[in-house]
């Protein structure tokens, strides 16, 4: 970091020199309890397993239930016994293992149950149902918008391209060993009036930094998703940058005293602003899915989503879960 910003201070001083799980009804246990009438939504990452789905309601499950019997059906109507993705107990408990796209959808479970009446043992049998909808998510993948502001002496001449240039490489460098990069640079010279003085001079520079560098995929070790170890580097690039900023402010205070380089970085100017991108099949909702709002949901039949947009758009030909495409 320290040989970063002294280069690119040399830089622009000899340049130019001197100038002025997610579900509304988790238990205590992490157990979800199903409700009459309401399928529960609950959402579940992307080879990770459920949680404990429980097959009456939190009510009955505080009372004595007599000879209780459940049968769970699965998305499509399908029985889930024989299924080695499902574990089911005989309390009527279920899990599903190593959760797909093609698992999301309505799981239903009937509780079945007798009550007797004390004077007669009249016996009646009851019957329950309660629905969960399922849907598999993953994390959205971070990139980084970023914007910063330097002065110049003029909107003409070699030496803007030259700064952006240099700025570029010191910013790659500076994030290469996390495989991120700097994508999509550009800059434009604005000329900007200031509140008692004349009019200054400025570079105006606008990057994006993503954690999509040639090789990412080494970071991923053999794992089937890697946004937690992409976003996590992403995270670190960000700091570094920041940090990088920052310290150009503090060596324009504390270094330069009276005499000030014409190109130089204007404190305050650093922007950041955070973009996410879904997986093809995966987008945002927030309306139908409040609950997990920040996630990349699997796209629902009738929709599909084919790159790396936010949202599902709308298909209805599409009969799966997670479609990349619209036939």
């Amino acid at each position: 970091m320290t040989r970063a910003w002294v280069l690119l201070s040399a830089v622009l001083w000899s340049v130019v020199g001197v100038g002025s799980q997610r579900s509304s009804l988790f238990s205590k246990k992490g157990f979800v309890y199903g409700t009459e009438g309401h399928p529960v939504k609950i959402y579940v990452k992307l080879h990770q397993n459920s949680p404990v789905l429980i097959c009456m309601d939190i009510n009955r499950a505080n009372k004595e239930t007599v000879d209780p019997t459940y049968l769970w059906i699965g998305p499509n109507e399908n029985a889930l016994t024989g299924n080695s993705r499902v574990n089911m107990t005989n309390t009527g408990k279920l899990v599903v293992k190593d959760f797909l796209e093609s698992l999301s959808g309505l799981y239903t479970c009937t509780l079945s149950f007798k009550t007797i009446k004390a004077e007669t043992q009249e016996e009646t049998t009851i019957k329950k149902r309660y629905d969960f909808m399922i849907f598999a998510y993953r994390e959205p993948d971070y990139s980084y918008h970023m914007a910063v502001r330097f002065t110049t002496k003029s909107c003409i001449g070699r030496y803007n391209d030259l700064l952006f240039r240099v700025l570029k490489k010191i910013l790659d460098n500076l994030i290469s060993d996390l495989l991120c990069h700097v994508i999509e640079p550009s800059y434009k010279c604005h000329s900007v009036k200031i509140p008692d003085r004349d009019f200054v001079y400025e570079l105006f520079i606008a990057f994006q930094v993503n954690p999509f560098a040639p090789g990412w995929k080494s970071v991923c070790n053999d794992s089937l998703d890697c946004e937690d170890a992409t976003n996590h580097n992403i995270l670190k690039a960000r700091d570094r940058i920041e940090e990088f900023f920052r310290s150009q402010a503090y060596i324009l205070y504390h270094h330069f005293n009276e005499t000030v380089p014409a190109m130089h970085f204007v404190d305050h100017s650093f922007q950041v602003v955070r973009i996410d991108n879904c997986r093809p099949g995966f987008g945002k909702n927030e309306g139908l899915h409040s609950n997990c709002a920040t996630c990349c949901v699997v796209c629902s039949p009738g929709t599909f989503s084919p790159d790396v947009d936010v949202t599902c758009q709308i298909c209805v030909s599409v009969h799966t879960y997670g479609a990349k495409s619209c036939p």
